[in-house]
Formats: structure tokens, sequence, C-alpha cells
């Protein structure tokens, strides 16, 4: 469930801002969705598994809360990282 090294290099490089940045915003809602992703594909074919749905509440919410972040701090970079995750649908 959780990502590999070279997945979240391959996140880092796709969603930077500038050419050292790993832990901005656009970063860290990527990397969130992409285990939120995960996640949910695991809750569904494990339906029981409470503690996982637990953990994936908690990463939803701190998805949410970058993502109120984001719109407040730079409203035109917001609904391009929306658009590009496929999330807001």
């Amino acid at each position: 469930m959780s990502l590999t090294q070279e997945r979240k290099h391959e996140i880092i490089e796709g969603y930077q801002v500038h050419e050292t940045d790993t832990g901005s915003a656009e970063v860290q809602i990527a990397m969130l969705t992409e285990r939120i992703n995960r996640l949910s594909e695991h809750l569904k074919a494990n339906s029981k598994d409470h503690s996982s749905r637990r953990g994936l509440l908690q990463l939803i919410g701190r998805r949410k809360r970058l993502l109120a972040y984001m719109r407040r701090e730079s409203a035109q970079r917001y609904p391009a990282l929306i658009q590009r995750l496929g999330i807001r649908g």
C-alpha cells in the first residue's frame, strides 16, 4: 500500500514547482492523492479492514486541508492542480 521510491520520484518530478522542490503543496497533494487511490483499491478488495479505512479518512482530511491552503494562497495554480489530478469531479 505504500509508495515505492521510484514512484515517489516520478510524482515529485511531475509536480515540482522548481528544480529542488520536494515538499510544496502541489507535491504533497499529489503524493496524498496517489496513496488515497491505492488505499481505496485495497479497501474494495478488503472491505472489513477498518484500520485502513480510518487511515484513508485521515489521508483525505490531510489532503482537504492542503487543498484549502492552496486555494487561499495560489488561486491560479489551484484549478490547474485539481484538473491535472482528476479530483473534484
